[in-house]
């Protein structure tokens, strides 16, 4: 039986989740405590970082910002062009660029900055996500590897220590940067923020013909190379409250794109734009444990005030969790014709992973589905 959080609507097969005494989850109790912050301090905290940072003979740029184009990104480096930093930009490509992400990404080199953009071997990226896919549930396990690997290794390629972030999912701490000492982002540190879900770069070796020259984009370089430049990062949303509402706003008015409607899966139209995986990644998170990318929209907004709890019980039932038929527009055959994957192999593959105690069955214990093959969940109504 899921049991959900008494102020935002997250069940509590969420990973990392606790519901404590009072029925409240760690993430609203962690969202409450940002009212004792002094974000004045923080700020006042950033300014000094990043000036020890900042090249004063502008020989080298200040920092650099992972970027993917999208609301936050765009976000981060308005951000630091406001603080008078020279960022370099740097982009893991995405598994499957739609045209919106292009064009976003496109509108932030316009915001003045100099950019590069790594393409993995797209061979090599399908066969990723065929195994990611197939093996631990999650279409994007390569892109979620490669936006924390890509970056660091072009700090160690062009020698800027400090790396820029967004967000902490975690939301816990500053980054080694604000660590007094030990501030080296090390090879430990980043594995706990990447996405791994228990495979690692090296088991890939001799699957479906890869190769070690292969995972270079997906290999972290040697702490000692971290060590000699000195490379550490810091989150932004540490010292500045971090909301993606607002941040879209400021994203917009400097020239960033939405979609023309509530993206397929979610709740809203302006984030998820770039890749066409998105939509898939955020289905099997439904399967798995019972919510969905609606569901964490609905709960970041609730905490906001934006939203009564009611008001988001009833979106997430109406959004959340729908099978994936399109997402931006391309049809689901499409998205799995370069991972040599029929519809019918990925409706298996999505039966396999369903976490079935959360589903309705019927008496032989098959998935009931509708006529468009979606789930419900068992104790929908308690929520």
């Amino acid at each position: 039986m899921l049991k959900y959080c008494k102020c935002c609507v997250m069940p509590d097969t969420k990973p990392d989740l606790q519901i404590d005494e009072e029925g409240i989850c760690n993430a609203c109790r962690s969202f409450e405590r940002r009212n004792e912050v002094d974000w004045d301090a923080r700020y006042q905290e950033l300014l000094r970082l990043l000036d020890k940072y900042r090249q004063k003979d502008g020989a080298n740029w200040d920092c650099i910002v992972p970027v993917s184009g999208g609301k936050d990104s765009t976000y981060q480096v308005v951000r630091m062009l406001q603080l008078g930093l020279n960022p370099l930009c740097v982009t893991s490509t995405t598994c499957d660029l739609s045209p919106l992400g292009r064009a976003n990404i496109e509108n932030l080199k316009r915001l003045g900055v100099d950019y590069i953009e790594v393409s993995p071997n797209p061979l090599v990226r399908a066969k990723l996500n065929r195994v990611g896919l197939t093996q631990v549930g999650d279409i994007s396990w390569p892109e979620h590897v490669g936006i924390f690997t890509i970056p660091v290794r072009a700090a160690v390629q062009f020698n800027v220590p400090l790396i820029v972030w967004g967000e902490n999912s975690q939301n816990e701490y500053g980054g080694p940067a604000a660590a007094a000492e030990n501030n080296v982002l090390t090879r430990r540190w980043l594995e706990e923020f990447g996405g791994m879900l228990g495979m690692r770069v090296s088991d890939l070796i001799g699957q479906e013909g890869i190769e070690a020259k292969h995972l270079i984009s997906y290999t972290y370089p040697k702490d000692e190379d971290l060590q000699r430049v000195g490379v550490t990062g810091l989150f932004l949303g540490h010292y500045i409250p971090w909301d993606g509402l607002s941040n879209t706003l400021i994203s917009q008015a400097n020239g960033f794109q939405t979609y023309h409607k509530v993206v397929e899966g979610s709740m809203v139209n302006y984030e998820n734009l770039d890749n066409h995986h998105t939509g898939i990644h955020d289905y099997f998170k439904f399967l798995k444990f019972g919510f969905g990318r609606a569901t964490d929209l609905a709960c970041l907004h609730i905490r906001r005030g934006r939203l009564t709890r009611q008001d988001g019980i009833e979106a997430v039932k109406r959004l959340d969790g729908l099978f994936p038929w399109e997402y931006l527009g391309k049809p689901l055959k499409d998205i799995l014709q370069p991972l040599d994957m029929s519809v019918d192999e990925f409706i298996r593959l999505c039966d396999q992973f369903t976490n079935k105690k959360i589903f309705k069955r019927d008496v032989g214990g098959a998935l009931v589905k509708d006529r468009l093959g979606n789930l419900t969940k068992i104790n929908d109504d308690n929520v």
